[in-house]
């Protein structure tokens, strides 16, 4: 269970990072609210799945998870360039993620 509070915790992270960017200083509401909704939740995500989990893995995970979707969203919804090497570094990135959970 831990590990799906975690994911889902990751997941939230992107949203949260996603929304920041769009908040133009937190002067737009809607973007502001999914903003720290999406904050709240990831961190207490967190914190659930670190009852279990060592807190080095469970943060590089959520860290992990959180940057990939950021970085993969931005690219292709034209936000960031993309090149085959932030492919590859995105791919070796969800690689250490996956490698993590598999030696926990």
């Amino acid at each position: 269970m831990s590990w799906l509070f975690l994911v889902g915790s990751g997941v939230l992270e992107a949203v949260w990072a996603l929304a920041l960017g769009r908040t133009e200083g937190f002067s737009r509401v809607v973007p502001s609210v999914v903003f720290v909704i999406a904050l709240v939740g990831s961190l207490v995500g967190l914190g659930l799945a670190m009852r279990t989990l060592p807190i080095g893995t469970a943060y590089a995970v959520w860290v992990g998870i959180g940057a990939a979707l950021t970085v993969g969203y931005s690219m292709m919804s034209g936000d960031e360039a993309v090149s085959a090497v932030r492919v590859v570094l995105i791919v070796a990135l969800v690689g250490c993620v996956i490698g993590l959970k598999l030696t926990h």
